[in-house]
């Protein structure tokens, strides 16, 4: 982690800290063009299921993000699903990837 910049560690501090207080195996931040933050952990209601990094999104956009700086997401199975992070955000959005101890991994 030390490679990353204090505002890319900022966000794996908060995707762990959200992971904690929720004790979700999966939790994502993002930041936004103006330096605003979100972090959230995944939702998996039966009416409802939402992937962590989804959860940001959707918060950043709803806030009014009219694009993204960097993202991070912490535990969950296999690759994330990036579409709403390029849609938001598009192809030139910094994304780091770790285990759920926030260990990165790329």
């Amino acid at each position: 982690m030390s490679d990353l910049s204090a505002e890319d560690q900022k966000l794996v501090t908060l995707a762990r800290a959200t992971m904690a207080r929720t004790r979700s195996p999966e939790g994502a931040a993002v930041r936004d063009l103006d330096g605003r933050t979100y972090a959230a952990a995944a939702i998996a209601l039966d009416s409802l299921a939402l992937t962590a990094l989804e959860v940001c999104v959707a918060m950043a956009f709803s806030s009014g993000a009219r694009g993204l700086e960097a993202v991070v997401r912490l535990g969950g199975v296999g690759e994330p699903d990036l579409r709403s992070v390029r849609e938001l955000g598009g192809e030139d959005v910094v994304v780091h990837i770790g285990d759920a101890r926030g260990q990165l991994t790329s």
